[in-house]
């Protein structure tokens, strides 16, 4: 599936051969974060953060959690349950 919302100049990722429980993958050429959906009504948790600095991952996680429902559809479209 790849990049399924884009927040800035970070791609927010779900990867077509990736496991659960149900997470998505923010990348920038600056660096990256796993959070975890807990879907389908979370709360998401970052699980990884590298290179990036507090200010952004809390930007980027309200707008995974705004965008929750969307990112829940989208792994179920890709792996099937959570």
């Amino acid at each position: 599936m790849g990049t399924v919302l884009r927040i800035g100049g970070w791609r927010i990722m779900i990867y077509t051969n990736d496991h659960r429980p149900a997470h998505v993958h923010a990348v920038s050429p600056d660096g990256r974060a796993k959070i975890l959906l807990n879907c389908p009504g979370g709360p998401i948790v970052a699980q990884e953060a590298r290179g990036i600095d507090a200010p952004t991952l809390r930007h980027l996680m309200v707008a995974v959690d705004e965008h929750l429902q969307t990112l829940c559809q989208a792994w179920r479209t890709q792996h099937g349950d959570f």
